[in-house]
């Protein structure tokens, strides 16, 4: 069986080199690599160009950045064009360790017909594990980030993830590495492209609990690691803003809330926001003097 596997890039052209070394170690399966490049910088944006004429790999240039959905629907598209069963959605930075990593993936989707998405384990470089994530609450969840600094996190987590010792059916999965059955894709209209950044697995995941029969699974037994580098650079304040414009997005087209319970998640998200905003701003005073 033939499967996409689409690399978003952006400014991540070494990544992606390091990605398709490991996803063309695969075992027992036929994979179409496709990287779809989200605007990147001139010069990563040819090296990528050029990596895949190199390897003899698809590559897709994107003429505006419109955020990771949209970016990532381009490929799921072509994909669907193409009559693929399955596409694997896997961030640059993602390194495949077991060679039979995507065989086993796609054999317990076959085994299950139910299962639209499915994820394995996926660790950090730290050994700290990613999937699978804990549903997302109702209003209340909100004010979660008042009392989280006091919270004990699990060990091995970063206390949001729920059990990852056994595979089961579960509510929502990263976003860094999933494997999709194409005709669920189709059926939601592809990934909701109104986030250009933050919410998009709380909102693949209402879709899924929305659609009544498909589900989602999580795999313990293989393994990925998600070899992400935070970056500290250029001002944060932007995307506090973008986050809380997703977020808001989210509570008023998936959250599911009474009206009153929209406006006090709000009220809370704007709160916090505005919080980390200030902080910013007064740690940028100290650190110039």
């Amino acid at each position: 069986m033939r499967i996409a596997v689409i690399l978003l890039n952006y400014n991540s052209a070494a990544d992606c080199k390091k990605c398709i070394g490991f996803l063309q170690k695969q075992e027992k399966v036929d994979i179409e690599i496709v990287v779809v490049d989200n605007c990147s910088r001139d010069e990563d944006r040819l090296a990528a160009k050029a990596l895949c004429q190199e390897l003899g790999r698809t590559f897709i240039a994107n003429k505006e950045n419109k955020g990771y959905n949209a970016g990532n629907n381009v490929g799921l598209r072509y994909a669907a064009g193409k009559g693929y069963e399955y596409a694997l959605i896997a961030n640059p930075d993602m390194e495949f360790p077991q060679a039979d990593y995507l065989k086993r993936m796609v054999d317990c989707m076959e085994s299950d017909k139910h299962i639209a998405v499915c994820g394995s384990d996926i660790i950090s470089p730290e050994g700290i594990h990613q999937n699978p994530m804990k549903k997302d609450g109702d209003w209340r969840a909100s004010f979660g980030w008042l009392t989280g600094y006091f919270r004990k996190k699990p060990n091995g987590t970063n206390g949001l993830i729920d059990d990852f010792g056994s595979s089961h059916y579960c509510h929502k999965l990263s976003g860094c590495c999933l494997l999709l059955r194409n005709v669920f894709v189709k059926e939601i209209g592809f990934f909701d492209e109104y986030p250009f950044l933050y919410r998009e697995e709380a909102i693949l995941s209402k879709q899924v609990d929305k659609s009544g029969r498909w589900k989602m699974y999580y795999i313990a037994d293989i393994q990925a690691v998600h070899r992400h580098v935070k970056n500290e650079k250029g001002n944060p304040i932007p995307r506090f803003r973008q986050w809380k414009r997703s977020c808001f997005y989210y509570i008023d087209h998936y959250g599911g809330d009474p009206w009153w319970g929209k406006l006090l998640a709000k009220s809370a998200l704007s709160l916090y926001t505005t919080i980390m905003i200030v902080a910013t701003k007064i740690k940028e005073i100290i650190h110039h003097g």
